[in-house]
């Protein structure tokens, strides 16, 4: 096992320099910082956290809290955690992988635990877990804005969800569909609370009327319907009320895949008969599908990567100016599964 002084003497600088690097007790520079980093992960070197945290004061670790429900981790959980456990590590932090029940915060909770800070992934409306960050005085970063009424000031990383769900519906509608039903994520959550008022506000700004049928939400992460969701709604709205649907935007691929099967069964086809567009999906996925599934590229790992420099700049291991709230951008990736219509009348 590698050990310090082996790091000192390939890194070509002292062990007070790598052991600096480490605990960013004092500063070194961004040359000397890279090159130490290079070296220790070339070594395998592991620094001793123990020992660290009594010299800093610190515990070296952040939390990550997701909540979960009786389902697998998407490819977006898992790109997005890599991006956290990767950019941590790079400023010698550990992470902390706290799941908890959907819509439940019970003790032990991250604020029991010794972390310096922590990543709250997928907020809801008056989140439990941000009063509790909140009140115990732990520096936070969110992932998808805030709607906590007692927090006005808060730090967060996210996609622009109110942009990408109109440039969905205007490419959608600028190739002919007037007739969208829209599987929206689950409804407490910030993001799908911003997502739908997008699409409202996108259909109406292009003369469209928003019907009941046309936005549906995801069931709670721990009942029996979530992993499903998505062929219930597309039997039902198509195939037993008939309704007219040319296109429908699935929150995941999860979801979009539950359409497709549905759409089978219907004996309808992708993009023929309706076109399906996938919000946040995992691409060698969409790639595989028949069709190949048009999606948007979410950045999850740079999501991840972000909400931890942010998280340091809180805690004084970055210097310098940021932003209290970062965007990162979304794009679309066509692929076969939308095609343009024309204005005639076409029946399900």
């Amino acid at each position: 096992m590698a050990k310090i002084d082996d790091v000192a003497r390939l890194a070509r600088v002292s062990k007070g320099t790598v052991s600096n690097v480490f605990s960013q007790k004092r500063p070194t520079s961004d040359e000397i910082r890279e090159r130490v980093m290079r070296v220790s992960k070339q070594l395998n070197y592991v620094p001793n956290h123990t020992a660290r945290s009594l010299v800093t004061k610190k515990t070296m670790a952040i939390g990550l809290t997701i909540p979960y429900g009786s389902f697998f981790f998407t490819a977006f959980h898992m790109q997005f955690i890599n991006g956290v456990i990767l950019e941590a590590a790079y400023y010698g932090y550990r992470v902390l992988l706290d799941i908890i029940p959907s819509q439940e915060v019970k003790t032990p909770f991250l604020t029991s635990y010794p972390i310096d800070g922590a990543v709250v992934m997928r907020p809801t409306a008056n989140d439990e877990r941000i009063n509790q960050m909140h009140l115990g005085q732990i520096p936070f970063v969110t992932v998808g804005h805030v709607m906590n009424e007692n927090i006005e000031h808060f730090t967060s990383v996210d996609n622009d969800n109110h942009q990408i769900m109109y440039n969905i519906c205007e490419y959608l509608i600028s190739k002919g569909h007037k007739d969208i039903m829209f599987l929206n994520a689950s409804e407490l959550m910030t993001v799908s609370i911003d997502r739908k008022a997008s699409f409202i506000h996108a259909m109406k700004d292009h003369g469209l009327d928003v019907e009941e049928h046309m936005i549906h939400h995801k069931p709670d992460l721990d009942s029996s319907e979530y992993m499903d969701y998505g062929y219930e709604e597309t039997i039902l709205i198509l195939g037993k009320q008939k309704k007219k649907v040319t296109a429908i935007i699935a929150d995941d691929e999860r979801t979009a895949f539950s359409v497709l099967k549905a759409l089978k069964d219907l004996n309808l086809s992708v993009p023929g008969d309706v076109s399906l567009f996938v919000v946040c999906g995992d691409h060698s996925m969409m790639v595989q599908s028949n069709p190949a599934l048009t999606s948007m590229d979410l950045q999850p790992s740079e999501l991840g990567a972000q909400s931890v420099r942010l998280l340091m700049h809180q805690l004084g291991v970055l210097q310098g100016d940021f932003s209290g709230n970062i965007i990162v951008e979304g794009k679309i990736i066509e692929r076969n599964s939308v095609s343009t219509i024309d204005h005639k009348e076409k029946h399900n």
